[in-house]
């Protein structure tokens, strides 16, 4: 790769050294230079304002073609951490993360649905959250509110949780970013699997909505107006069910929790076998554990929905040339296997660039906690890598 002389103070190559070194896991001065493209004192020069900053830290040697030991460096989990709550439904989930991603902390408290608590409130939880994990407050990066995305017409979260950022900040003493759980979900898959900048690298979010998150170049796509990745808007039919957001079809009216338990209310042998007239999470849990666990109706349920999601995700696939997709958020936290095993044989029938790359089909590790932790994701990179975060989010 040719070399090229970027200021080493710039945001940018800074942004740019944190996510090969976060992508790498442990990495020499020399294999940054080749990877990066930037001159060895660029390198050097980051690296030194990175080590003297607490977020990477030399972790030994290994060898080298030249004899001479080659120092490795790496991300320093445990100096910086990141805090997200995600407004769910019915419950607020807090979380914090260290510098990589790894979950340090999680609580999640019951809230009436819809209800935005107000600053004091949330800054409260805040200060009980952190104090029971006794983490500093020098070392808390900021805080980031996270909610689903509005549907036209309907009351805007994510504006009124803007309305209340200055306030919140002032309270707690650091930064406060507002996001939606679907892009802020896909930003910490992102970062706590160490994927490369170099992939386009996609996120479905699967929940009383479907939402997607979009991460290329290392930095969440969010369109013009704040709002990339409203997937449970694609429309599967173009004369079917009628939406919200005034079109028609949408996959979310089929394939979201939501849509799921209808169907499964609407089956007169689920409705006697099964506990489906409570809330709507616990329904689509219990047609989840009965899937999973050999009920041929409960399972045809969910496997249709699977069906009509992989098609919205095809257009998706095919739109942006993904390489990789998580599939993510509390509608997999049960059954995703399902789920995940239809995307992937939809898709590799169908992507139209599959017979030039793979895509990967993976399925989240916590997916009830993805939004919280990648609420906390944006906050640890805004803070170490500030070149990827921009405009109202920041």
């Amino acid at each position: 790769m040719a070399r090229r002389e970027t200021p080493a103070a710039g945001p940018g190559s800074r942004a740019l050294i944190v996510d090969v070194v976060r992508s790498a896991v442990t990495i020499s001065r020399g294999e940054l230079a080749d990877k990066t493209g930037l001159t060895q004192p660029s390198i050097s020069i980051i690296v030194r304002d990175l080590i003297a900053d607490g977020i990477i830290h030399e972790i030994g040697s290994t060898g080298s073609t030249s004899g001479r030991p080659r120092k490795l460096i790496a991300i320093d989990p445990a100096n910086r951490f990141g805090v997200g709550f995600h407004l769910g439904p019915d419950t607020l989930t807090c979380v914090a993360i260290d510098l990589t991603g790894g979950v340090v902390g999680r609580e999640v408290v019951p809230r009436v649905p819809h209800e935005i608590w107000p600053a004091d409130r949330l800054a409260r939880r805040f200060d009980d959250f952190t104090e029971c994990l006794d983490l500093p407050r020098g070392r808390i990066e900021g805080l980031a509110v996270v909610a689903p995305a509005a549907v036209p017409g309907q009351p805007d979260t994510a504006h009124e949780l803007g309305l209340l950022r200055a306030e919140l900040t002032d309270r707690i003493g650091v930064p406060v970013l507002v996001e939606n759980d679907a892009a802020a979900a896909a930003l910490g898959e992102f970062w706590s699997r160490r994927v490369s900048r170099d992939q386009t690298f996609g996120c479905v979010y699967l929940s009383t909505g479907i939402g997607a998150g979009l991460v290329f170049g290392g930095a969440l796509h969010r369109g013009a107006g704040f709002d990339a990745g409203e997937l449970g808007h694609v429309s599967i039919s173009y004369d079917g069910r009628p939406c919200p957001c005034g079109n028609l079809g949408c996959v979310e009216q089929y394939a979201s929790t939501s849509a799921t338990v209808r169907t499964a209310r609407e089956d007169p042998g689920l409705r006697a076998r099964l506990p489906l007239d409570g809330s709507e999470p616990s329904a689509y849990d219990a047609i989840a554990r009965a899937a999973v666990n050999g009920d041929p109706a409960a399972y045809a349920v969910l496997d249709q929905a699977a069906v009509f999601l992989s098609m919205a995700a095809t257009s998706m696939v095919n739109l942006l040339d993904l390489g990789r997709l998580v599939l993510t958020g509390p509608g997999v936290a049960l059954a995703g296997s399902i789920y995940a095993r239809r995307l992937r044989t939809h898709l590799g029938r169908t992507a139209h660039a599959r017979h030039r790359h793979s895509l990967t089909v993976e399925l989240s590790t916590q997916p009830r906690d993805a939004a919280g932790i990648g609420a906390a994701a944006l906050v640890v990179q805004a803070a170490i890598a500030p070149g990827h975060t921009a405009g109202a989010a920041a």
